[in-house]
């Protein structure tokens, strides 16, 4: 190489050579590609991950009122005339299926009923944790 060529020339004659070995493969590359191509109009257009679902949803005809169960199906409210989970448990006890189009299944017993409710009532009393007063400097200065 002569000494008098710039640093900026010897870069971009070492790029041309690169540019002219590697430009012939992309170019085999696309037109593979291409050729592949053809087969497909375009590509699939891309969904966002708020419109994604696993399956579509379709009309519920059953539901179990467990630990699991979400939302109280229409048909559920329509039938037995309660709108919450829990008054549905507190009516007919855990674990109750319900099925569309056929009759409900039976209420427990207003004894079993007010035992089930005590005991709720019960947990939810124990679960109350007494904390201790704060006092703050300034309200003891005083």
């Amino acid at each position: 190489m002569p000494r008098n060529e710039s640093i900026e020339q010897i870069i971009n004659a070492a790029a041309e050579r690169v540019v002219q070995r590697i430009v012939p493969a992309i170019q085999r590359a696309l037109a593979e590609a291409q050729a592949l191509g053809a087969a497909k109009t375009r590509p699939a257009a891309r969904r966002s991950a708020g419109t994604q679902r696993g399956r579509p949803r379709g009309e519920m005809t059953r539901w179990v009122a467990d630990n699991r169960a979400r939302r109280v199906p229409i048909f559920v409210i329509e039938a037995t005339g309660l709108d919450t989970k829990k008054k549905i448990v507190a009516k007919f006890g855990s674990n109750v299926t319900f099925e569309k189009g056929k009759p409900l299944p039976p209420a427990l017993a207003p004894a079993a009923n007010a035992l089930k409710i005590e005991k709720a009532r019960a947990a939810a009393a124990a679960r109350v944790v007494a904390r201790p007063q704060v006092v703050r400097k300034a309200a003891a200065a005083r």
